[in-house]
């Protein structure tokens, strides 16, 4: 049964197929640009064998008359059955669409896509298929908030990918201020469910502290500080919560002093670095080694 993670990944290429096409761009793979883009079924047949399904299928091109197909699917752990059959994804949509296809496999963790990317031999003499994967090295820190604002999916990959880094996590949340009303709860809901569970937490402390509007379920149950409390303050507060958070994850001890100490730092700079060294730390004094 498919994964929340997985599910949440697949909707992120359906939503927007488009996506797709920018994923292969990512990869050097020649898809045509400037062409409509679409979500077409993804039942597949290469008779006399069973039906295919692919998790989407992209078309670029004419509905009818497609330049380059995409078959994106979602790869949490290495799979032998998996390997087989994606060769035969690749040859049915070809026999149907009768132009390129490529296949685009998304995959969370390091070890899947180094998998994934070895070449699949297949018993059709000539036939080797090389899938396009998008593994965690592939995926960007999207720490820029106009970034992220202009590509949430890609930036729901990067909370995903790289969590642990605060700067992206505050990029993410900062970057739904500048969304559509109907697509920010959307995407966090999207980022949320595919991000670790420091990140989740860091997340939740975020949106409770700051004035931004309350997209999660925990958000809404916790959320009352901030708006009480100057933009800068509430800021402060949330990256104050997330270095806590950080270590009470890494299960770090921290002092009561210690925890006054940084709840009542103000400087988001430095509350910035103190959550970069949490992720490694091994002791509360780590963060403030060399500070004035």
């Amino acid at each position: 049964m498919p994964s929340p993670q997985h599910d949440t990944l697949n909707l992120l290429f359906r939503n927007r197929p488009r996506f797709a096409l920018e994923m292969c761009q990512a990869l050097r793979i020649p898809v045509p640009e400037d062409l409509p883009v679409q979500v077409v079924s993804n039942e597949l047949n290469d008779r006399p064998s069973i039906d295919l399904h692919p998790d989407t299928v992209v078309t670029v091109g004419p509905r009818h008359h497609p330049v380059h197909a995409i078959v994106v699917e979602i790869q949490q752990r290495q799979d032998a059955a998996k390997r087989v059959a994606l060769p035969r994804y690749a040859a049915a949509l070809w026999l149907q669409v009768n132009c390129p296809v490529t296949v685009l496999v998304i995959c969370p963790d390091r070890r899947t896509a180094d998998w994934a990317a070895e070449p699949i031999d297949t018993s059709l003499p000539g036939f080797q298929l090389k899938c396009g994967v998008i593994g965690p090295a592939e995926i960007p820190p999207v720490t820029k908030v106009a970034q992220a604002a202009e590509h949430p999916e890609l930036a729901a990959l990067s909370v995903m990918s790289h969590g642990d880094d605060i700067s992206v996590v505050r990029a993410f949340i900062s970057a739904l201020e500048y969304l559509p009303d109907d697509h920010a709860p959307q995407y966090y809901e999207y980022a949320y469910r595919l991000a670790s569970e420091v990140a989740r937490r860091v997340m939740e402390e975020m949106m409770e502290s700051t004035t931004w509007p309350v997209y999660s379920p925990f958000a809404r149950q916790h959320y009352g500080r901030g708006r009480e409390e100057g933009r800068e303050e509430g800021r402060a507060e949330g990256e104050a919560r997330a270095v806590l958070t950080i270590l009470e994850v890494r299960n770090i001890p921290v002092s009561e002093d210690d925890r006054t100490f940084i709840m009542e730092c103000t400087n988001l700079e430095r509350l910035d670095e103190w959550a970069r060294r949490a992720v490694t730390a091994t002791s509360v004094a780590d963060l403030f080694t060399e500070e004035s």
